[in-house]
């Protein structure tokens, strides 16, 4: 008798733990909690975490700017993760300008370019330089000998032949690239610096009334 009892015993602790490690087992297969291969997404709260919308980012570039080769946007998805997506460009871009990010569409860019227009900002005697943006045009009838850059700050020096004795210059001019224009006489020629607002190179070609110089 005693021996079945300690046998039925023996039987219900073996059942008892049998059970036990069952439910260890299958824990995992739980709704509540996430299975293997499963991503365990972040609680989130009902408290507002509401960000302002975008209506226009800035972004100024340095003055040696020149091509814009790549645009990256780094953002926050839904869970928290941050991603980036970027956009390859190859577009000259003027470094006077900001770029902006706006999510807002204008139609400025159907409408019509205005005509060029230069603006008279030096008369001399013999020359007359008019600008308009990034290009300068000098009406004369005077031959460059010579034309070259120099920096800090950046300036182009053109010599001009023609012997005659003028007075030295020195010029400012106003919301121009072209910020300053200073003349000097010497022996066989004369010169005139023009300074610029920046960093840039140039090219020079000559037209039918004098010469074009194009920055970039």
């Amino acid at each position: 008798m005693i021996a079945s009892k300690q046998g039925v015993s023996v039987l219900i602790k073996f059942l008892i733990f049998s059970l036990l490690i069952t439910s260890l087992l299958n824990a995992r297969s739980n709704p509540f909690f996430p299975s293997e291969g499963e991503v365990d997404i972040p609680h989130t709260s009902n408290k507002s975490t509401a960000v302002a919308p975008l209506k226009r980012a800035t972004i100024e570039l340095p003055a040696h700017a020149r091509i814009l080769q790549k645009v990256t946007i780094e953002y926050k998805n839904l869970d928290g993760s941050v991603d980036t997506k970027s956009i390859e460009l190859e577009n000259s871009v003027d470094w006077h300008l900001p770029i902006f990010i706006s999510q807002n569409y204008s139609s400025s860019s159907n409408k019509s370019k205005a005509s060029k227009k230069f603006k008279k900002i030096v008369s001399l005697k013999y020359a007359t330089y008019y600008a308009f943006g990034k290009t300068l045009k000098i009406v004369t009838k005077d031959k460059v000998i010579r034309n070259f850059l120099l920096t800090d700050p950046h300036r182009i020096v053109i010599d001009f032949k023609r012997d005659l004795s003028l007075r030295s210059l020195n010029i400012p001019i106003e919301n121009s690239i072209f910020s300053r224009v200073r003349v000097g006489n010497h022996r066989g020629y004369y010169r005139v610096v023009i300074e610029l607002d920046g960093h840039y190179r140039y090219t020079m070609k000559p037209y039918k009334n004098g010469y074009i110089f194009t920055l970039r």
